[in-house]
């Protein structure tokens, strides 16, 4: 179940890059959409990866 899960998630970042991709040559209005979702998901993922995940640590570990 899991395999299906992250082949489909699989699909749709490759068919995300290939719409930003087919959207910055000029291709239908629809690809630009799922090319500005695609890149919005990616910039959401990247401030997401940017914020401390714990309340006061450091990050360190070794104490």
């Amino acid at each position: 179940m899991i395999l299906i899960f992250l082949s489909a998630l699989l699909l749709l970042v490759v068919g995300g890059c290939a719409c930003v991709v087919w959207a910055a040559r000029g291709g239908p209005r629809w690809t630009r959409g799922v090319s500005r979702a695609t890149l919005l998901a990616g910039e959401l993922m990247r401030d997401a990866n940017r914020r401390p995940r714990g309340s006061g640590s450091s990050g360190g570990g070794d104490d």
